[in-house]
This record gives C-alpha cells, structure tokens and sequence, in this order.
C-alpha cells in the first residue's frame, strides 16, 4: 500500500515553486558582491605576466588601464540587459529570450557541471592551501578545509540573501584590506628610499601586438566575473538605477585597486623583477615586512579565496534556480524560500556538486584544475553570445521598456563582443596546444557541451511522453 502524500509537504512545496525572488539586496551589497567575484586570487599571480608580455612600465599600466575600460563597456551593455529584463537567470535569461531553450539550456548545464562549481571547488582548494600553511591539519589538511569552506559558506547562504549578502560585505572588505596592504608594503619600500630599481630605463618601443595581446588576456581574466551582477537584478533594491551604478562603482574601484596594487609590485620589484617572480605578493611583502610577510600573504590570499567563493555561490545557484523555473522535470531547483529570500535546493545541489568536484580534484589533483581552466572557450562562447544578444533584442523587441540605453548603439556592444570573440579565440588557441591524459584539451569543452545536448535531448523525449500519456488518458 502506497503512502499517502502529505498535503502540508506539498502545499509548502507549491508555495516555494511559485514564490518569486524579492528586492532585498542593496547598492552596497551589489557592490561587495561584484567586487569579492572579480578579485580572486588572480591579482597575486596574473601582474607578473603582464609585466612580462608588456615589457615596460607604461605599458604594463595602459594594459591594466585598458581593462578597466573595456569592463566598463562590457557593464553598459549588461546594465541594459539586466534593467530591461530583470531576472534570477542573468545571463540564462537572455540567452533564452535571444537564442531560445536550446542555448539557454546548455549554458545553465556548463555553469552547473564546471563553470561555477569548479570555480568553487579550485577557490576551495586555494582557501585549502594557504590555511594549511598557517594552520595544518595533516596531509589531507587542504581538502579537510576545501570542503568546510564550501559547507560553511552554503549554510551560511541557506539562511538567506541578506545574510549571505552581509557575509560578502565583510569579506570583501577584508580583502579590500588585503589589497591596500600590498600598497603599503611598496609605499614602504618607496619611502625608505631602498625600493628595487622600478625606474629602470625602460625598453625602447612598444611591445609586439601578440605580447600585448597576451597582457590583456591575463588583465581581462583578473577582471573577469563583474558580468555576474545580471543574477542578482530581479533582488536589487531600485535595480533600474542600482544595477548600473552598482556595475560602474565596482570596475571603478576595482580599476583602482588594481593600479595600486601594480605601483606596488613595481616599485618593490621593478618591471623586471615582477615579470621574472613566481609569487609576486609573496616577493614584495618579503622584501618589505620579512618572514611576517609570508603569513600575511597566506591570510590575503585566502581571504580572497573565500570572498570570491561566497559571490559565486550567490549568483551560481541563481542560474539552476531559473532552470528549474523553465524546465517541470527539474522543478525542485526552481523552488524559492519566500521567507529567507533564497532558493534552497538550487544552493543545497550546487554546494554536492562543488563537493564532488573536491573529491575529483582530490583523486585526480593537477587533471581536475586543468579540466576547469581548458573549459575557458565555453564560457567565452557564451558571454560573447549573451554580448551579442543585446543587438538581437533590440531588432527582437523593439517596443520592450529600456530604462537604460547604451551609449553610442550599436558601436558599443559591437566593441564588446569584439573583445569576447578575442578572449575566445586566444583560449581556444592555448586549449589546443594543450593534452590533458593524451588527449587534446580541447576535446574537454566539446565533451561538457555534449553531455548537456544529451541531458536536453532526455528532458525533451520524457515531456514529449508524458505529454503523449496525458493525451491518451483523456
């Protein structure tokens, strides 16, 4: 004998299926919330790279600068994206409304299987890393912390937006204060009158387009991540006028923190000393504060780790949240807590999918980061296309209310994409001179969009039957 429903479970579960996501997160929250995803752990590493492909300080800080403009392009494109339509998908949405299901649905696939899961999983294994430096716990030490931050972080969301919103507010501003550390440590060194020649004669010429190019590839991956604010605008609090200030204050301080950061490492280093380190934060606060540097880059570092891991827990569980909205066979995701303003069961698969991509990387090690980083011409596909589909909205829709226009149309979101069809070329040229297991690199971003077409293909033959049952039952 079957048990019966339980109507009280059930009424609570239609109510969460039709709750809709509130105005509850402010300017400020946007704001941490952006800032926490776009400085990772990447502004430790990327300036020497950058230092190394430009060759010469003004170059090296026209990229940086040149970043921060072209992010800025990038915003006022998504600002009217966002405050046009409004949703809980960001970029899912306007990919379904521009390209239809079939896009949509494998972008929601690639962002749940590895895009934002395994972001979160190597930011764990960063946060890992770092604390088992300063406090060890064994030789499983860093995956014993990987998985912690991540459980953590996920009960701390589950409480609701706001207090995962206050959460990144702190953090962010922990890292904030991170970044203006390494600051002091070069107005330290350029005080003391001691700093590493930084005034070096630099080389005559500009650097070769390639190199160049090369500079700006690692400068837009160390700013990469600002475009997650779509997720939160169906939650913004005045997201008509919020989402573009929260989008343009963020690149700005970013921008800022950024130059600041570079001065830094220049004058503690020199071009030559930044483009030849391996850990360049380490190697300035060293020269600067001694062995107490080395404590206080692991502290930075995983400050940032856990900063950035917290955002994109917030967006991420948003893009499956919409899925579940638009596909009945996977409603339970896009159930919504009226109450605490967060979709529960979205998070709660996001936190076992980013736990499971633990376990990989704890089983496969360097093979998991590799699979992660060689996914990049994925992602670049689709943000070119979500880009793209502002011009394909506007033929679309032509009569839908923008209460933000981009400046300068079509020109500014044709520049836009123009960057992103780089980005996407330039990984696609490293991912093809890469193997991974002796096979291709490449094949892994045709291999995670292929597994999704085979997932679609399942959803669609199941409510293709179950619309064929209905039909002859009645």
């Amino acid at each position: 004998m079957s048990a019966s429903p339980d109507p009280a479970k059930a009424s609570r579960r239609a109510a969460a299926q039709s709750a809709q996501p509130r105005s509850v997160l402010s300017l400020h929250h946007a704001v941490a919330i952006i800032v926490g995803i776009v400085i990772g752990a990447g502004i430790f590493k990327a300036p020497a790279m950058v230092a190394s492909f430009a060759g010469s300080p003004a170059w090296m800080f026209g990229a940086w600068i040149l970043g921060g403009v072209v992010s800025i392009i990038g915003a006022l494109v998504y600002a009217e994206l966002a405050t046009a339509c409004p949703h809980a998908g960001g970029d899912y949405h306007f990919l379904d409304r521009a390209y239809g299901r079939t896009v949509s649905f494998l972008f929601a696939w690639a962002r749940f299987s590895v895009i934002a899961t395994g972001s979160i999983a190597l930011l764990a294994f960063v946060f890992g890393d770092y604390m088992q430096e300063l406090l060890p716990l064994g030789e499983n030490g860093p995956f014993w912390y990987a998985a912690a931050s991540i459980v953590a972080l996920t009960w701390v969301n589950l409480r609701g937006a706001r207090a995962g919103a206050n959460t990144q507010g702190w953090l962010t501003l922990f890292e904030v204060s991170g970044l203006l550390l390494v600051f002091i440590a070069g107005l330290w060194l350029f005080l003391g009158g001691d700093p590493v020649p930084a005034g070096d004669p630099a080389p005559a010429g500009a650097p070769a387009a390639g190199a160049f190019g090369m500079a700006m590839v690692f400068v837009l991956l160390t700013f990469g991540g600002w475009n997650e604010a779509a997720y939160i605008s169906a939650e913004l609090e005045n997201a008509r006028r919020n989402m573009l200030r929260s989008l343009l204050v963020s690149i700005t301080l970013i921008t800022g923190l950024y130059l600041l950061v570079n001065w830094a490492y220049w004058q503690g280093l020199g071009i030559d000393g930044m483009a030849a380190s391996s850990a360049i934060a380490a190697d300035l606060l060293a020269t600067a504060f001694g062995p107490t540097g080395a404590v206080l880059i692991a502290l930075m570092v995983a400050v940032a780790a856990l900063t950035s891991i917290n955002a994109t827990m917030i967006v991420g569980a948003r893009t499956s949240f919409a899925l579940g909205r638009d596909w009945p066979q996977l409603a339970r995701l896009g159930e919504w807590d009226a109450e605490r303003s967060t979709p529960t069961v979205a998070l709660l698969a996001q936190c076992v999918a980013s736990l499971a991509l633990v376990a990989a990387g704890r089983i496969v090690g360097g093979g998991f980061t590799a699979m992660v980083e060689f996914t990049a011409p994925v992602f670049w596909l689709f943000f070119l296309l979500a880009g793209a589909s502002l011009i394909v909205l506007r033929l679309r829709e032509p009569d839908l209310e923008r209460p933000f226009r981009v400046p300068f149309y079509p020109l500014t979101p044709l520049v836009f994409c123009a960057v992103c069809a780089f980005m996407l070329w330039s990984s696609l040229s490293y991912v093809r001179s890469q193997e991974l297991g002796g096979f291709n690199a490449a094949w892994i971003g045709v291999a995670v969009l292929g597994i999704g077409v085979v997932l679609l293909l399942i959803l669609r033959l199941t409510a293709a039957t179950r619309s064929a049952v209905q039909r002859s039952a009645q």
